[in-house]
């Protein structure tokens, strides 16, 4: 799949990079990442996205370059789409028409590309990006280091997730090598919120429950939360992390209200806990330890669907329960 990616730079010209809408740290430090790649082989390159790029995102090298547009409205000799589980997740009109390549780590992305470059042994489409300067002869600049390094950053929970592995660290090294400054890179991302994210969190932890268990808990975030804070979408980013750090609880889940009756759902976990299988019960997907998908109903029906599933997977990884198809009804 890497071949075929390096032989369409070589024999094209013309490209355009998007990810999904609500970019985050590594569909964008990726896509930033492979603009400065394509610039190096003097590409005419742009990136495109259905939303523009959160605050804390905002001082990556080429951010202020992006494109936001809800159409595909120029002919490109590829587009390439940044961890997206499907062909509508960035939001783009008239995607479908162009010649797209598909790059991604998460197992459970549809294979909707002309051309497909899945890496599941990845940690983030970033380390995927740091693999293509390689086989294409390109220098990682301190450009493409920056973007790469938050990718890497934010997709593995600041190195704590399971998906970070000793090439996780040996690619972040030869980043900060290059001139990467760690310090610097994670205030950037975990220390410019505003006050809002702050106020909106305080609301959404007063809402966080556990099960009789003890290691399953899960809040809520409204609509209403959200409007009384003036708080953003990306100012809930993180929230389903905090009760993980209660030694006990071993999966959390956010029921985020984005309409009437319509919820984005995370789900974390640790260990051998996987949330993925939860996710895709309900045309979602993910990792093991993080995940999401869309559930609608009200409140209390997302919750008993939702709820004895993620008490399900703590007790198959614990050894508890077998794994049988009435757990995953």
């Amino acid at each position: 799949m890497l071949s075929q990616v390096v032989e369409l730079i070589e024999n094209k010209d013309r490209f355009a990079i998007t990810s999904h809408i609500r970019p985050d740290g590594d569909s964008l430090g990726s896509s930033l990442g492979l603009f400065w790649l394509l610039r190096a082989l003097d590409k005419d390159v742009e990136v495109i996205m259905r939303d523009s790029a959160p605050h804390s995102y905002q001082k990556l090298p080429g951010a202020d370059a992006i494109r936001v547009t809800p159409v595909v409205d120029r002919t490109y000799d590829g587009v390439f789409v940044i961890e997206c589980s499907d062909i509508d997740r960035p939001g783009l009109i008239d995607l479908e028409k162009q010649f797209v390549v598909n790059i991604d780590h998460h197992s459970t992305t549809e294979l909707f590309g002309t051309v497909n470059w899945i890496d599941s042994t990845a940690s983030a489409v970033g380390e995927m990006i740091y693999n293509l300067c390689k086989a294409t002869g390109v220098r990682v600049t301190k450009e493409i280091a920056e973007c790469v390094y938050t990718a890497l950053l934010t997709d593995t929970g600041s190195f704590h997730y399971s998906n970070t592995t000793e090439r996780t660290f040996k690619i972040a090294s030869e980043l900060v090598r290059t001139g990467v400054k760690p310090a610097k890179s994670a205030e950037a991302i975990f220390g410019s919120y505003h006050w809002s994210k702050i106020e909106l969190l305080s609301q959404v932890l007063a809402t966080v429950r556990r099960d009789e268990t003890g290691h399953v808990a899960w809040m809520r975030q409204t609509m209403e939360m959200q409007e009384r804070t003036c708080a953003s979408d990306e100012d809930a980013d993180g929230f389903v992390n905090y009760p993980l750090a209660v030694g006990e609880v071993e999966a959390t889940a956010l029921f985020k209200e984005c309409s009437p009756g319509v919820y984005r759902t995370s789900l974390r976990s640790k260990g051998d806990v996987n949330v993925a299988k939860i996710a895709e019960l309900f045309g979602g997907g993910g990792h093991r330890n993080a995940a999401g998908c869309t559930l609608r109903g009200d409140w209390d029906e997302i919750e008993q669907k939702v709820v004895p599933l993620l008490r399900d997977a703590v007790e198959r990884a614990n050894g508890l329960k077998d794994v049988t198809e009435d757990a995953l009804k």
